[in-house]
């Protein structure tokens, strides 16, 4: 008989909640590198199912955007069916996409695989950010936090380099089948942690479908207007337009739904609505200076592929440190100030690589991608701690979701901006008769210096996140 709540309390004492949190941590670390590690299996995948580059982003552009719709739906599955049930059916489903993609016969196959994966990951990240605002008190959430952020921020870091290893020496296949061991030991733990009565939430409501769909129309036809604007404006348009009204139409339903998706009274605290801006300006800067940091060094600067993601390990390194610290400053200091310190430091991170040139020195670029990571890693603990504090016990899961939500959302539209903006100045240049190099050079400042606007912005936002006792 599996033991409840209480007597899982009793038999683990202070320990309990710090294990919760572990299990929960290893589910969303597993999420996380399926997003990044198929990454550098493009190329090989492209040629395996002979597809475009068109094509061949979907491979990471379906999971992005499966993983981003879902997210909203993590409240309603808490309140249905529990954390224990909800987390267990997300990590099955994560499993099964991890294991069905790599043995995929067909791109068909491959993608909806993607799209699995995606969905799972939407449900599984909210979660953390839940468990911590319900199981631990004020004074040890930012510590929480910062250990939770230590093992996310572990994923994306780790990926790339060993999906690079499992191509290069497994092919494709192999990278799906990287999630297989951390779903299994996070079902385990599922199984001797978590209750079956768990009352983590509150009582359970009605899907709200209508905003859901509301929401997936908005958000399809916005990103893929976006990256068919180099096609033309006849084709973009419209598709933007159409992505622009239905997610117009999607807050005004929700300000009167009874059981909304997104509970717009979440806006009426002033800390949560800056909070939020910041979360969506912060994850288009951060999203598309991810994607354009390595191609910058490998299309602008000649660097082989080994040395451009090289280039970040030092920063990983530090961010790894720099967010345990920054989790426990967050019990000390305010977070709004934290988040703007931390993102002041962003900024100045993409404007030191903007005027970057030819004969900026390789450890250069090591230093300034520092910086820019211990800006993250003031950001990481501290925004939805800012952000949530005050807001009411009942709106924080759709609270938690909304936040990574919105940060979800700003990456995806981040990086179409990012590809779109570089593009066109690398056509204006081109156009002038300048030479490619010095085209391309010119181009990635240029956008750096854009990315770098957009997190200057949101220490704007940020300083409006004080907490109401402050």
């Amino acid at each position: 008989m599996q033991p409840t709540l209480e007597q899982l309390r009793q038999r683990y004492g202070s320990r309990y909640k710090w294990l919760v949190l572990l299990t929960v941590m290893i589910g969303t670390m597993a999420s996380i590198m399926s997003s990044t590690i198929v990454n550098v299996a493009v190329p090989d995948l492209s040629q395996h199912f002979v597809l475009g580059q068109e094509r061949a982003q979907w491979v990471s552009a379906g999971f992005m955007l499966a993983m981003t719709l879902s997210m909203l739906t993590t409240p309603w599955f808490l309140l249905r069916y529990g954390l224990r049930r909800t987390y267990m059916g997300a990590i099955l489903l994560l499993l099964f996409g991890g294991v069905v993609g790599g043995l995929s016969i067909n791109y068909p196959m491959l993608l909806s695989m993607r799209v699995a994966e995606g969905l799972a990951a939407g449900i599984l990240q909210p979660i953390p950010s839940i468990v911590v605002f319900r199981s631990f008190d004020k004074q040890e959430q930012g510590k929480a936090m910062g250990i939770f952020g230590f093992g996310v921020v572990l994923a994306p870091a780790i990926g790339p380099s060993v999906g690079g290893f499992l191509v290069e020496h497994f092919g494709w296949q192999s990278i799906f089948f990287v999630v297989v061991p951390f779903c299994l030991i996070v079902l385990a733990m599922v199984q001797r942690l978590l209750p079956v009565n768990s009352t983590l939430m509150g009582e359970a409501k009605p899907l709200d479908w209508r905003g859901l769909l509301l929401a997936c129309v908005g958000i399809t036809s916005l990103l893929n207007g976006l990256v068919h604007l180099h096609d033309g404006l006849l084709q973009s348009v419209p598709m933007i337009a159409i992505g622009l009204a239905a997610l117009v139409g999607f807050v005004f339903y929700q300000l009167r739904a009874k059981d909304a998706l997104m509970n717009m009274g979440l806006f009426r605290y002033p800390q949560f609505a800056a909070g939020a801006l910041v979360a969506f300006i912060y994850g288009a800067g951060l999203f598309g200076s991810t994607y354009l940091l390595p191609v910058y060094m490998q299309m602008a600067l000649h660097y082989a592929p080994s040395q451009a993601g090289l280039v970040l390990l030092p920063a990983g390194v530090v961010l790894a440190v720099t967010i345990i610290v920054a989790g426990k400053l967050a019990d000390l200091f305010p977070p709004n100030v934290l988040v703007s310190v931390g993102l002041a430091l962003l900024a100045l991170s993409f404007g030191l690589i903007a005027i970057g040139s030819s004969s900026t020195g390789y450890v250069t670029f090591m230093v300034w991608a520092i910086i820019g990571r211990i800006g993250l890693g003031f950001v990481l603990p501290s925004l939805s701690l800012g952000a949530m504090r005050g807001v009411d016990q009942g709106m924080i899961a759709q609270g938690a979701s909304t936040i990574n939500f919105l940060r979800q959302l700003g990456g995806a539209i981040g990086v179409s901006l990012v590809g779109i903006v570089l593009e066109w100045r690398l056509a204006v240049y081109q156009g002038t008769g300048e030479p490619l190099p010095e085209a391309r050079l010119k181009a990635f400042n240029e956008t750096f210096f854009l990315v770098a606007l957009f997190c200057a912005l949101a220490v704007l936002a940020a300083i409006r996140m004080r907490s109401p006792e402050r």
